[in-house]
């Protein structure tokens, strides 16, 4: 198990495009000439690239995305990520019904028919909804082709600088080049590069440590994801981690591809602050001994720390952000990928109905009328909502944490479903609150009204101010 603490993460760079592909659309600043720029009365000499409508900044999902489909209604789009060709580096997995809903399912390179959830060693739970793992290669193969089909045009750099003028934005690069577009769109993640905040940024964080690892054996289900696992049985003979561990409690999620290969991964669901790296490897270490794992070799590792909630960005503001940059993370989750990809043609609509329109926005109109359409009044209400279930989480330690689940994952289909995938919206959330109160045990009612009312009293306060 000592390699398990010392391994780095490996990535693998995709295949790279195609001869003239190649040197069409991934372009050299080498070949830029000088040009001179002006700023106010300033004049400066920088490198000019290209003119486009769309700048998209980072190469993620959601930036991909956007940039395939805006560049489908003939509109020009230039990516730009330090990194184009790598492909991304954490593992994802989705409920499949969401990646069927957006025709992706050739995208995930493993199925299974459904998933386990312990709360604790008496209750086992089984979830009927299929659960699949994205093939992050053959999704990045696909949006990256699509978009070279397209026209959209890469640039391999990081942007430094943004400067707006009235109708168009200039970007400038680490490279020295600089390009110009109509609407620059920041889908950065977490590192919120372009977007701004203009209030105190402090979200819970999801912490997680996870191993793609060929094991001797492993006691799972090969037809079913384990999609949590709370108990602590393992911290038995470690009385200072099972403390730690019954204050803020962390969870086994694992993926079994067959008997002896299998996705691991040890995650604390939120805390404010989160806890540490070494803390939740350590947590993890014990588990699998408990479990009987033994580790042969590590594929790859991760290290992942997700903010989840704080407060949106500025709304509107001149670049438009999605993905982690827009506070688009499910706040009492941490799921972000399929909402994201779901929310790129909302934003990719938007962008070609504006810019095409006859209106002729620009400038500050134009991403004033985008942002609206990506957190339109019902999202944000359904945002405040999930805030207060995370502002809940938070206070529940492990023995609260097993009785929430136990109720959530009793609920109708419909409501856990639908929470889980941002599908329910006010009112019906309200009923969802509702129906999980009724199915509650007595001791996790009156911890829901201890814990819960100065949250929901906030997300009121806050339900009216937004509605004003």
């Amino acid at each position: 198990m000592d390699t398990l603490l010392r391994t780095h993460n490996k990535l693998e760079l995709l295949h790279p495009l195609h001869g003239s592909v190649e040197r069409n659309y991934f372009l050299s600043s080498s070949k830029v000439p000088n040009q001179e720029l002006r700023i106010g009365s300033k004049r400066f000499q920088q490198k000019w690239w290209l003119v486009v409508d769309l700048a998209v900044v980072g190469g993620g999902p959601a930036g991909l995305a956007v940039a395939q489909q805006v560049s489908e209604a003939g509109l020009s789009v230039c990516s730009i990520d330090p990194s184009p060709k790598m492909i991304w580096p954490n593992n994802y997995g989705v409920w499949v019904d969401e990646f069927e809903a957006m025709d992706l399912l050739d995208c995930l390179d493993t199925t299974w028919s459904g998933a386990v959830v312990y709360t604790d060693d008496e209750s086992k739970k089984y979830l009927d909804r299929p659960y699949g793992r994205v093939n992050r290669k053959q999704l990045k193969s696909k949006m990256l082709h699509k978009c070279v089909s397209n026209g959209v045009k890469f640039h391999q750099a990081k942007v430094i600088k943004v400067i707006h003028e009235e109708s168009k934005s200039l970007l400038i690069c680490n490279d020295g080049i600089t390009i110009q577009a109509t609407l620059v769109l920041d889908a950065t993640g977490f590192s919120r590069c372009l977007v701004q905040y203009d209030k105190p940024y402090n979200p819970g964080y999801q912490v997680a440590y996870g191993i793609m690892a060929e094991v001797e054996e492993h006691p799972f289900d090969l037809d079913k994801m384990l999609f949590m696992d709370w108990r602590d049985t393992h911290l038995n003979g470690k009385p200072e981690l099972k403390i730690k561990n019954s204050k803020i409690p962390t969870f086994l999620y694992a993926m079994p591809f067959s008997s002896t290969k299998i996705f691991l991964e040890e995650t604390s669901l939120v805390a404010r602050p989160g806890l540490s790296m070494e803390d939740i490897q350590e947590r993890m270490v014990a588990r699998l001994r408990h479990l009987g794992i033994k580790v042969k070799s590590i594929e790859e590792d991760e290290r992942c720390v997700i903010p989840m909630g704080g407060p949106l960005p500025v709304l509107p503001q001149r670049v438009i952000g999605i993905g982690g940059t827009a506070g688009m993370v499910h706040p009492s989750t941490g799921y972000m990928v399929a909402r994201t990809l779901a929310a790129a043609p909302v934003i990719a609509n938007s962008i070609v109905q504006y810019l095409g329109s006859e209106r002729g926005l620009s400038g500050n109109d134009l991403s004033a009328a985008i942002w609206k359409d990506l957190w339109p009044l019902e999202r944000r209400r359904q945002r405040e909502f999930f805030c207060f279930g995370m502002d809940v989480l938070l206070k529940l330690d492990l023995q609260g944490t097993r009785r929430f689940f136990d109720a959530f994952f009793d609920l109708e289909p419909h409501y856990w479903h639908g929470f889980l995938s941002s599908r329910l919206f006010l009112p019906e959330l309200f009923f969802f609150g509702l129906s999980l109160f009724s199915h509650a045990s007595n001791a996790s009612r009156i911890e829901i009204m201890a814990k819960g009312t100065f949250p929901l009293v906030n997300m009121m306060n806050n339900l009216i101010r937004d509605g004003d």
